[in-house]
């Protein structure tokens, strides 16, 4: 599988996007948490094979988010996941009062082009 360069100016091979639906009166605290140099990319760090997390608002919507967190591999994401289970899921549940709503959108991996 060919590799990307992610936003970060690494190579990447797989991406998981995030949506989420905050509370507006929370909306800079969310920010702060999920932003690039928030709790979570901050967690992440720790992780072998992660690259970086971008965090995006949609234009239409204010009060909907979309999360990426690249990494090098799947296989990466999942060692992490699964070594870190305890801690993801004590982030998670802190954090829960920020969003009304909070949904895996997917994970994507790069494919070579056909042009």
């Amino acid at each position: 599988m060919p590799r990307r360069r992610s936003p970060f100016g690494k190579f990447a091979g797989f991406v998981i996007v995030w949506e989420f639906r905050i509370r507006t009166a929370k909306r800079r605290v969310f920010e702060r948490t999920y932003g690039p140099d928030g709790e979570w990319a901050t967690f992440f760090r720790k992780g072998k094979g992660f690259l970086g997390t971008e965090l995006i608002r949609d234009e239409d919507d204010a009060a909907r988010y979309l999360t990426l967190d690249f990494w090098k591999s799947r296989k990466h994401y999942e060692r992490f996941k699964h070594q870190n289970r305890e801690m993801y899921q004590s982030i998670d549940e802190k954090n829960k009062s920020l969003t009304t709503r909070e949904s895996e959108i997917g994970q994507f991996s790069y494919r070579a082009s056909k042009e």
